[in-house]
């Protein structure tokens, strides 16, 4: 090929290219455009919704088992699970919304606290007071505004982190089953995790506070439909089921394999044995069968777990983060799931092996610390603006997140900094006038 004719092609490319090179670019760009496009409608519906905080004070006793609390959740779940048609999700922006169950200890004081929208107070409040009728549910004032909001800083510190799910999440932690016995009668007998946490926050000195927040959002019907199917697929591979699948040739392989080969095929005889396989299951893989099984029959939450201790400077012993991390290792288990500190979110920064690299890690843990305390003071993921599940989001149903979060009772968790109501919640006399 002579240079006039390179010449002449390259020319012949060039203006294709000048004339042609938009072409591409929706096919490039419309996945970009569409999530920009679908946040922008979000954030204006956003802003148009209000949230409340409700607080509620516990009965000095509480003779319901943490089971009533997993009611509290499959009712809350129920009221919430308002999955947005096409016409709301694309053009109002509107999206299934959550709710937020949270603990502080606030200068020693502790609280629970439930966050959620306005429109969710009545349906809330009735399924809380329907299994704890004698608690007291009132308004509260956002515990997260009352420090300032550009922490850390020179009189302010933090420490904190997002939890992760240490296996598919198809395999469930330690839930109450396996620690709370209904028949024991007596309530300083009874053993419950979320005690180590009341005493935790009993040692809150004033000037810090610990926070731990669950938020939950109901997992939409065609990802929970995808994730169940995913889950009895696993269900399936531990109890060595043979695969459903059967896969059959076309007409037109089976002919090519006949005149390739000059053989029919012949029919496979099933081979059966004598023992099933689920009659081979040691006791272990039994109870990791039943726990996943069980898991699939409840509701679930997309859920993201986060907790932060902060306080002034000159009370704030760092080392006390610990105090978080004994709680949830109490829902810990080695042949099932486990939940620990993500990482990724975590405000510690390890050192590498590239020695200028460390020299911006102030700076990047900075950073982490005002990422955290901003997705912890807006109810945020940590993966946010993204609504697929990532590391630090993971399913859990209902009596999981009622194992973690729960009122308990004064003998289970006699730590005297959570703070009770002496007097019973009652209703009016009947002849009082209406009118």
């Amino acid at each position: 090929m002579s240079y006039t004719e390179i010449y002449i092609l390259l020319e012949n490319i060039g203006a294709v290219l000048s004339n042609w090179w938009w072409v591409p670019l929706p096919f490039l760009l419309w996945k970009p455009f569409l999530f920009f496009y679908k946040f922008w409608r979000e954030e204006i519906w956003d802003n148009a919704q209000k949230s409340i905080i409700l607080e509620i004070k516990l009965p000095k006793e509480i003779e319901k088992p943490i089971r009533a609390m997993e009611h509290v959740l499959v009712g809350i779940h129920a009221a919430i699970y308002q999955p947005p048609d096409w016409w709301e999700k694309w053009i109002d922006g509107q999206y299934q919304t959550g709710v937020s169950f949270e603990i502080a200890s606030i200068d020693g004081n502790v609280h629970f606290y439930v966050k959620a929208l306005v429109s969710y107070r009545e349906a809330i409040e009735a399924s809380i007071y329907a299994q704890y009728p004698e608690a007291e549910i009132s308004e509260a004032e956002d515990y997260t505004k009352y420090v300032p909001q550009n922490i850390p800083n020179k009189d302010w510190d933090l420490w904190g982190g997002d939890y992760f799910m240490l296996v598919d999440d198809h395999y469930p932690i330690k839930t109450y089953p396996q620690f709370e016995t209904e028949m024991e009668k007596d309530d300083k007998k009874k053993v419950d995790p979320i005690a180590t946490l009341m005493e935790s926050m009993d040692k809150v000195v004033p000037g810090t506070q610990l926070w731990v927040q669950i938020s939950g959002e109901p997992w939409a019907e065609s990802n929970l439909s995808a994730w169940v199917k995913e889950g009895q697929k696993l269900r399936d591979k531990i109890a060595r089921r043979p695969d459903e699948e059967v896969k059959t040739k076309s007409i037109i392989r089976e002919g090519a394999e006949i005149l390739i080969t000059g053989k029919v095929g012949e029919e496979k005889k099933e081979e059966r044995e004598l023992i099933p396989p689920e009659m081979k299951l040691t006791p272990g893989e039994r109870e990791i069968l039943s726990a996943i099984e069980k898991k699939l029959t409840k509701p679930c939450f997309k859920t993201n777990i986060r907790f932060i201790w902060l306080g002034k400077r000159d009370v704030w012993f760092k080392p006390n983060f610990r105090l978080a991390f004994a709680y949830f290792n109490g829902y810990n288990t080695v042949n099932l799931n486990s939940i620990y500190p993500f990482g990724g979110t975590l405000t510690k920064i390890h050192k590498s092996w590239f020695l200028p690299y460390n020299y911006l890690k102030p700076r990047r843990q900075y950073l982490r610390c005002r990422r955290l305390f901003r997705n912890y003071v807006r109810r945020w993921s940590a993966n946010f603006p993204k609504k697929s599940p990532g590391r630090t989001q993971f399913i859990m149903n209902t009596e999981e997140i009622a194992s973690l979060f729960h009122f308990p009772s004064k003998g289970a968790a006699p730590a005297p900094s959570v703070g009770r109501i002496e007097s019973k919640r009652g209703g009016g006399p009947s002849i009082l006038p209406t009118d």
